[in-house]
């Protein structure tokens, strides 16, 4: 499972997916791409996952023409200790994400 993570999701994240094939958009030179032209780099590079906090993603791009699955995960701020929640829940889900499709990733209730 290759997985991107959005210029707006912080690298600290790469941190906890060690089992998995994970890649900021720095690091891959997407940096500054937007929406359309990120999704079809990150196609290009075979990436499986396009995880991002930015929730206007799904009204400026038609998903479904992509060769990869879109996450969104709702957080309060970009910061790791807002990503810790949805961590686990992402990794038990993320084999049943279908590429072309996007997926909404909410804050467990407390």
């Amino acid at each position: 499972m290759k997985i991107l993570l959005d210029e707006c999701v912080t690298r600290k994240l790469k941190k906890r997916f060690n089992d998995f094939e994970v890649y900021t958009v720095r690091e891959m030179g997407y940096k500054g791409l937007k929406n359309g032209k990120l999704l079809a780099q990150a196609e290009l590079g075979g990436f499986d996952i396009l995880l991002t906090i930015d929730k206007s993603i799904k009204t400026q791009q038609n998903i479904s023409k992509h060769n990869i699955s879109i996450v969104i995960l709702d957080v309060l701020k970009s910061g790791i200790k807002y990503f810790e929640p949805l961590i686990p829940i992402f990794i038990s889900q993320m084999n049943s994400y279908e590429k072309g499709k996007l997926y909404f990733m909410e804050r467990p209730q407390s």
